[in-house]
Formats: C-alpha cells, structure tokens, sequence
C-alpha cells in the first residue's frame, strides 16, 4: 500500500501544479476567477427536471460545480452540480463561439460555473440545458475524490464536510432535512403561542442537567465562566417573568465522551408552559412528533435501521416502577430500604457506587434492564426524587417525582418535568446536591441563589421539557451516528 501511495503522489501534485499554471494564466489575461462578480441565477436544477414541461425551450441561468465532463472535438457534455442536484450541459463551440469554448475546454472538475442557455431534451431523454454561454465563476485547485468511488472514508468526511457534501447527495439530503425538521418545529411551538427567545451560553453557575461543564476564563471580568449545560434555569426565571410560553433551541456543552449518540456539543430544544404539568408536556410531545414526521417526512411511520416506530398510534405510557418490573423482574415498591437496594444490585450485578442512594439504584435498574426494550414511542414516568432536583413531588408518594423521559428506538428522546416551583424546597434540593459534589459528583449541581431568587418572587405552576434535537434528525433522516447530523462535529486535532 505505501509503494502505491507514493506512486499516486507525483500524480496528484501534477494536477495541482496544472491547475495552479492555469489560474496564473487566466490572471496573466485579465480574467481573474477570484475577482468581484455577481451572477445572476434564475433557477436551480430541480426547478428545470421538476417542470420540465413548463421549463422547455426557456432560457434559464444556473450556476454550481462542474462534477463531470467530457469534451469530444467541436461539442462537449459537462455535468453541474448546484444546492438541489445536477443537470446536463451541452456546451458547442457553434453556439460559445470559439474563444469561449477554448476557455470552456481548460476547465477543470471542481470549477464553479454559471451557465445560461435554452432548456430541452437530449435523443436520450435527459433534460439538459444548451448552453450559449458558460462563465468560470471560481476556479478549484484542489482535487475531488475519484467520482466512481466518491468519499468514503468516514473519518475524512467528518472531518472534511464541505468535500463530503459536493461527493455525497444523501448527506446533502440529510442535512437539508435536518434544516426542514426544525423549522417545522418552530412553526408548531410558533402556532400554539410559544415565544421564541435566547438565552446566555456563558454563565456563572452551570445547571439544568447532570452533566460536567466546561470551564474558561473572563479575561475582561477576571472570573472564571462556565460554558451552559441547559437551558433550563433562565427559561424558567422568564417564566417568572410572565412570558408564560418559552422556547430556546440552542448549543449546550457537556464535557462527556464520544459515541454514536453523544458530542461535547451539541443541540438542545427546551420549552416551558405556565398552568400546566408534566401531563400537558405528554400531550404537547405526541403532537410536536406527529406533526415534525409528517410535515417532513409526509408520514408518521418512520423507519430507523429497519425497524418501524408508529408516531401515529398512543404512545405507551408507563412508570419507572413498573418498567423495572416488567423488565428486570424487580418490584421495586417492596424495597423499603437502602440495604435492600444495594443487595438487589449485587444480585442482579447492576454496578453502583456507596454514594448512590435507593432511588438512584432505581434508576440504574431501569438503565440496565429496561431502556434497550423501549423501541415504540414511551414515556417512563415518575422518577426517584434524587435524581430529579428540580422537579415537583408526587403529592401521594414523596419519593417520587412528576417527571417523564421519552423513549424511542430504545433512547433518551427528550425529558419533563412538573416544574418544582417551591423556593424552600428547592433550595433543600441544591443542598442535597452539595453534598454529592462533595462527594464526588462532578455532574451533580451547585446552588444558584439568583434562580432562588426568582422562585421567591413566584414562578406559576409550570410544565416544561428538554429534546434532543440531534437524536431526532438521527430518527427522522435514518442516520447511523450522531455525528452524521452534525455539520461540524468534534474531531481529535490531528497534530494531537
């Protein structure tokens, strides 16, 4: 493999040598491809297959990359590739003139162009446009991926996203969902009376989740700043505030690993309603999913990784309690003590640390024996007080919470609470979770007196909840990894 690599290299650097003696020489004559231009486009090549009827024998313009060619003598076929797809160029000499199609012929692949001439159909039956004039609009100099082939290696694609876009139309596709998926979500949450607003990503008290943050410097303040893990504590103070509906999609932080389901950064949609609770959040869910599928998707049946999940249908509902037990055989209303807990996990080998109090051992349960079951849409209700802070209480069993997690596909979809809105209890929450910092927590929360502030001055009954945005274009657009509907998402450095 090295002796070919290093037969290919003189190879490629070739290329790169010619293309680079080309764009001196088309400097050297005036006609610079990076200089000022605009180019006026009148439609796209989606627009001209999809109305080809309306489109034939129309003069249009179209700009985009020039993905294949081929030059045969006095005429010539090249291929173009803009933001909706590809379309056939026929270039002639007759119809350029002869200057012009000299330059058209020392075009490269790569070469961003625009294109204007008369719309029709080649013998074959492809719609093509004839062109009378093709403009060089850029000039490429590096050297795309071998077009049978395309890009391939995925670590090149992450890391080169904007080659992975031009090579590969299904990512172009993905993403382009991806931008639809939650502009269908903002025009829900937009109809029902929600405000959309911002909220600040550097704070001084990092809350909202269980989750590490990352720690910077204010040079300007000397303080140092943590980058948000939530967005949950300023919605909720703008509740306070009397904007009683509030969403926030935004950027959150986590200093965690990575996998096919996490990245340090990532997107975070967090809504909260005044007068309601974590039942109102329920129902608000089920619709928000049913509409975003078939707005985009033109169906609530979706398939991930050959697998049918049904938006359509009532999605279950069960407790946490009751997850266990039917999953891992534990009824979890007869354990009565911690000593119980502890002994329950040893015998079913769900790992724990001596911090974990009983209701954390709960959760592990759940986590071992139960998440991987929830394929169809599932909320799992009423959690363990001492994983949920800033949640209400149950009136009827204090040990427990208001609180939902919403599952499909066997994940962590989105989650909600009845908003604890009780300041002394909130802060005898904080405290609580002092002590496990102390204990080391590194994910646990701190107090935030500003937030309690907030609660004094009275925060209405509220329901309010947090989606994973990422995992729900993985869902919608059939995408292995998180990373497959990230842009940008985070690389080791290769100098590293």
């Amino acid at each position: 493999m090295a002796q070919q690599r290093q037969g290919q290299e003189p190879d490629i650097n070739q290329l790169r040598k010619v293309r680079r003696e080309k764009l001196a020489d088309l400097q050297a004559n005036g006609k610079d491809p990076y200089q000022v231009m605009r180019y006026d486009v009148s439609c796209h090549a989606m627009d001209i297959k999809d109305n080809y009827e309306e489109m034939e024998g129309k003069q249009v313009s179209v700009a985009g990359r020039i993905m294949q060619k081929r030059v045969m003598g006095k005429a010539s076929f090249c291929n173009v590739l803009d933001q909706s797809g590809n379309i056939q160029t026929y270039v002639a000499r007759d119809s350029l003139g002869e200057e012009a199609y000299k330059d058209f012929k020392k075009m490269d692949i790569g070469d961003i162009v625009g294109v204007e001439g008369e719309v029709f159909k080649t013998k074959t039956g492809e719609i093509s446009i004839h062109a009378t004039a093709v403009k060089l609009l850029s000039k490429s100099l590096q050297i795309l991926p071998e077009k049978f082939h395309g890009l391939t290696n995925t670590d090149i694609r992450y890391r080169q996203r904007y080659v992975d876009l031009i090579m590969n139309p299904e990512v172009r596709d993905t993403f382009i969902k991806r931008s639809h998926i939650i502009s269908a979500i903002r025009r829900y949450l937009d109809g029902q009376g929600f405000l959309e607003v911002e909220t600040p990503m550097l704070v001084s008290n990092a809350g909202g989740a269980a989750a590490r943050p990352f720690e910077t410097h204010f040079n300007a303040l000397s303080e140092d700043f943590k980058l948000r893990i939530s967005l949950e504590l300023y919605l909720k103070r703008l509740i306070v505030g009397g904007l009683e509906r509030v969403y926030e999609i935004g950027r959150v932080f986590r200093n965690e690993g990575l996998d096919t389901r996490h990245n340090p950064e990532f997107t975070l949609m967090e809504l909260y309603q005044a007068y309601t609770d974590y039942n109102g959040m329920m129902d608000l869910t089920e619709n928000l999913y049913r509409h975003v599928a078939q707005e985009v998707l033109g169906t609530t049946k979706i398939v991930y990784n050959g697998v049918e999940m049904d938006l359509g249908k009532p999605f279950e509902r069960i407790t946490m309690v009751d997850a266990v037990k039917k999953y891992a055989g534990v009824d979890w209303n007869e354990v009565e003590t911690l000593e119980q807990a502890r002994a329950l996990a040893k015998e079913h080998h769900v790992e724990f640390e001596e911090r974990h109090a009983k209701g954390e051992i709960l959760s592990l349960f759940f986590e071992e024996f139960a998440e991987e079951h929830l394929i169809q849409p599932t909320f799992v209700m009423d959690h363990p007080i001492e994983i949920s802070p800033l949640t209400k209480k149950k009136p009827e069993n204090p040990e427990y919470v208001e609180r939902f997690e919403f599952f499909m596909n066997g994940w962590e979809m989105a989650n909600a609470y009845s908003e604890l809105n009780d300041p002394i209890d909130q802060r005898e929450r904080f405290l609580a979770q002092e002590e496990q910092l102390a204990q080391g927590n590194e994910e646990a929360n701190t107090t935030d007196e500003d937030f309690l502030n907030a609660l004094e001055i009275g925060m209405p009954p509220t329901g309010g909840i947090g989606f994973g945005i990422d995992r729900m274009c993985m869902l919608l657009t059939n995408s292995a990894a998180i990373r497959d509907v990230l842009l940008f998402p985070t690389m080791k450095s290769l100098d590293k």
